[in-house]
């Protein structure tokens, strides 16, 4: 090995263990194989539960979207070869992001083959030396890092508070050219929103932007499952720039931006992470197409997912849990005072079957771990008091066994 090398391990090493490595040396629940625990379901009483993945709408294991995939692997082959630009796209892209951009209610759509590269290269491309970002502090990492590789202005404002927004264009707008915020629709660690009408106010008052990332959001809020701004009566075409993912509701990978017609039409030919990028495979544009198809077939599903996202939320509640400011759409976390109440919890819900990791310090503050439980349609009542069941035991009997004076 070479001292640079060495060196380079060494550097891993510190920084693993700074980020938490203690917690889970003796074992830990992540990079589990799902698959065998699901092949393996029948070696628990009430079978294998997964609260962990974000198929929202229940459509990963649909026969339409599987049958679309599999047609689209035969017809065209397991990639497209090239980025879009140069190496010509597909008529499936075209489709899909029309339609997109219909159900939407927005002038057009651009399909990206990331959902977090998505923020990354849409943020620096905005942005320029000029201007100045502003981004709720909670937003998702790939936010961020599209922030800190900028070279314009950089400001957060604590999480959902808009008074101290306005406060900070008040102080700050006329020092910049243009001024971009940034939010979430439904933000993935806490289950809560943003206020719109109110957040259209100050970014209209203060002739600002808004980028609206509805990664998780899309399929979700709103009684068709539009996003925020049906959730709220607002009019899509009021907000310049939105987020989202097809690797939620739309049951397959890879991200897209909303916008006006004439908008998506230069971002086709300047992002970066667009031109530089291959397109969507043939696959993954037919499974999120039939994904939305049946959306707009079946708005019911969103119904059903909120109200067994609802039910979750009362029970948790009943229980004493904490769930912070969730609103019981989709994803609603348990919180916990201690990282090691967090991990206990999480271990004793793996040995009744039901798979949903802790959350401690990547992605949280290290006061606030906690386990987000991600509700699907296909997720029944009995599952989810299943749940609440062993969680509410677990914390139970770690809180005793903490309280317990230790021997002489």
């Amino acid at each position: 090995m070479t001292k640079a090398q060495s060196s380079f391990l060494k550097f891993a090493e510190r920084h693993f263990r700074l980020s938490g490595k203690a917690l889970i040396e003796n074992g830990h629940p992540y990079f589990v194989p799902t698959d065998a625990l699901e092949a393996q379901s029948d070696q628990w009483p009430d079978g294998y539960l997964s609260f962990s993945h974000y198929d929202y709408l229940g459509l990963m294991h649909h026969p339409r979207t599987i049958a679309a995939a599999k047609a689209a692997l035969d017809i065209h082959g397991t990639g497209v070869g090239a980025s879009r630009l140069v190496g010509g796209e597909r008529r499936a892209h075209q489709r899909l992001e029309a339609d997109l951009a219909d159900f939407l209610g927005v002038g057009g759509t651009l399909s990206i083959i990331s959902g977090y590269l998505t923020n990354v290269t849409l943020i620096g491309h905005i942005a320029g030396q000029r201007d100045l970002v502003i981004v709720d502090e909670l937003a998702h990492n790939s936010i961020m890092m599209g922030c800190r590789g900028g070279k314009f202005g950089f400001m957060t404002f604590p999480h959902n508070d808009l008074e101290a927004l306005d406060q900070i264009l008040e102080e700050h707008r006329a020092t910049y050219g243009r001024v971009l915020i940034v939010t979430e629709g439904l933000f993935s660690m806490d289950g809560d929103i943003t206020d719109l009408p109110r957040l259209m106010e100050i970014k209209e008052k203060h002739d600002a932007w808004l980028m609206l990332d509805e990664a998780h959001s899309y399929g979700v809020l709103g009684s068709t499952g539009r996003g925020l701004c049906e959730h709220f009566g607002i009019d899509p075409r009021r907000i310049e720039l939105a987020v989202g993912t097809l690797s939620k509701s739309f049951a397959s990978s890879g991200g897209f931006i909303a916008a006006d017609a004439d908008v998506i039409e230069w971002l086709r030919f300047t992002l970066p992470g667009f031109i530089f990028s291959v397109g969507l495979s043939p696959a993954t544009t037919a499974s999120a197409h039939t994904a939305l198809e049946i959306l707009r077939e079946e708005p019911e599903r969103v119904t059903r997912l909120r109200a067994t996202s609802r039910s979750f939320l009362k029970l948790a509640r009943s229980a004493g849990l904490n769930t912070g400011d969730a609103i019981g759409e989709a994803v609603v976390p348990i919180l916990f005072p201690t990282a090691e109440e967090c991990v206990f919890v999480a271990d004793a819900l793996m040995q009744q079957g039901i798979y949903a990791p802790p959350v401690v310090h990547v992605g949280v503050p290290k006061d606030l771990p906690r386990i987000r439980f991600f509700l699907s349609h296909t997720h029944s009542q009995r599952d989810i008091e299943r749940a609440i069941r062993v969680i509410s035991a677990a914390v139970s009997e770690f809180r005793n066994k903490e309280m317990r004076p230790v021997a002489e």
